[in-house]
């Protein structure tokens, strides 16, 4: 069963080697009518690094689900091909980038043996998360980009420690929750049709939204506010199964949401450019109105990649590349991409419900979460479905901290999955023993 599932994955981590490949070798055609000379060399670069990330799970986790691997590879694959499409400097880096990543995801299998080991140190999390949201927030090394603190630079090197936070945190709030969610879901009275705890159990509720106001107002992040308080009540509500906390959470973010509107200018911009970007066509509204036209002009099958002009959307490469895949690659190349995502989303939550302790199912319900919520807040963005934050599309957009970051969630997603194959492989044959003797 292990073999077959692996064996599964090394021949879809081919395909999806072959399919960027291809899409790398169209993008060339469109822009300079001819084969890219190292067109070969990049096959087996691509394919070189996703064989290790598959030797290593052979290896390392060789239970653990087939899907998600192959999936992260394709979506790493387009997002590289219209990075390189967009700049070839920054091409260089993203594939520096994903060495490391590579990297950083074997090393995660390595070092996270038994993901149940991770609940024992829940506060050294907990100070390490605090710790990585504060570090911007430093006189010296802290840097302000497009009006959000959120970057750390040290000396060559500049990252994003919100990016490290959000898994950390989420091993915090999982590891935490397992050993509260007794207590907080308890109902002891009634409001209507929800049923309430005491409001002192609500502390834990208030806390993570006192955070994530901190990461609002000090380092200006509005997306990463989001995310973070979004984790905690989901997190929450799996762990509690009381509607109540999604009620009194959804009420809070309203809050909070009010209160940055009415303090942030860029936050009012940012509303301003999601409900009107017409009236601001030249001015705030620019970037969205020409993804706007990038979408429209992509149709259904796309102007073919390097036939676009993605380069008239400004931060394409990051913020904006859903705009750009949908210019080049059409409504089939952007629900290709959104369906990927669903995927991944559909995987992780599997092996939440298949995970064989509380924290698994906490911990994958985490992991999940934050995957599929950056991926609706950003493409959600771009199509104006929700007002745009500065939140990167996973494994696609540029960016080294987010691509590293993702490769490290996945690698736990992975364990959490070999994990629970081994306990019912364990169970299935005490079954069988007991059903002989």
């Amino acid at each position: 069963m292990a073999s077959d599932r692996r064996n599964t994955e090394l021949g879809l981590v081919v395909l999806g080697a072959v399919v960027t490949t291809a899409l790398y070798t169209l993008a060339s055609l469109g822009r300079t009518a001819s084969l890219p000379a190292d067109v070969v060399p990049f096959l087996i670069i691509i394919l070189g690094l996703m064989v290790v990330a598959h030797v290593a799970m052979r290896r390392l986790a060789p239970s653990a689900d087939g899907v998600l691997l192959p999936l992260a590879a394709l979506l790493n694959g387009i997002g590289y091909v219209m990075i390189a499409r967009l700049d070839d400097h920054l091409a260089g880096l993203q594939a520096t980038w994903t060495l490391i990543g590579v990297g950083a995801f074997v090393a995660t299998l390595i070092v996270v043996r038994r993901i149940r080991d991770l609940e024992h140190y829940r506060y050294t999390f907990m100070v390490i998360g605090v710790g990585l949201l504060a570090l911007p927030m430093l006189p010296v090394i802290g840097r302000t980009i497009h009006g959000a603190r959120i970057w750390v630079s040290i000396g060559p090197l500049n990252f994003q420690p919100g990016e490290f936070a959000k898994i950390v945190l989420a091993v915090f709030f999982a590891s935490y929750l397992v050993e509260k969610r007794e207590l907080l879901g308890i109902a002891a009275r009634r409001i209507g049709p929800l049923s309430l705890p005491e409001l002192r159990h609500f502390g834990p509720v208030l806390l993570a939204w006192g955070a994530s106001l901190l990461v609002m107002f000090y380092e200006k992040d509005l997306g990463s506010s989001l995310l973070f308080f979004a984790l905690f009540i989901v997190i929450l509500w799996v762990a509690t199964e009381r509607a109540s906390y999604l009620v009194v959470g959804g009420v809070l973010f309203s809050i909070g949401a009010f209160i940055a509107w009415s303090v942030f200018a860029h936050v009012q911009n940012r509303v301003d450019v999601w409900l009107h970007p017409w009236e601001e066509a030249t001015g705030n509204g620019y970037q969205v109105v020409q993804a706007t036209f990038a979408l429209a002009w992509g149709g259904i099958a796309g102007t073919g990649l390097g036939l676009g002009r993605p380069n008239t959307v400004p931060a394409a490469q990051t913020d904006f590349i859903f705009a750009a895949i949908g210019e080049e690659l059409g409504l089939l190349g952007a629900v290709a991409v959104l369906t990927a995502f669903l995927l991944m989303v559909g995987a992780g939550l599997r092996i939440a419900l298949r995970a064989g302790s509380p924290f698994e199912t906490l911990l994958a319900t985490g992991l999940t979460t934050i995957l599929g919520l950056q991926a609706f807040i950003i493409m959600g963005g771009v199509v104006r479905l929700v007002p745009l934050t500065g939140i990167t599309l996973p494994f696609v957009s540029y960016g080294g901290s987010s691509l590293v970051a993702n490769y490290v969630l996945l690698a736990l997603l992975l364990r959490i999955s070999a994990g629970d194959q081994r306990s019912r492989a364990s169970s299935e044959d005490e079954t069988t023993f007991g059903s002989v003797a």
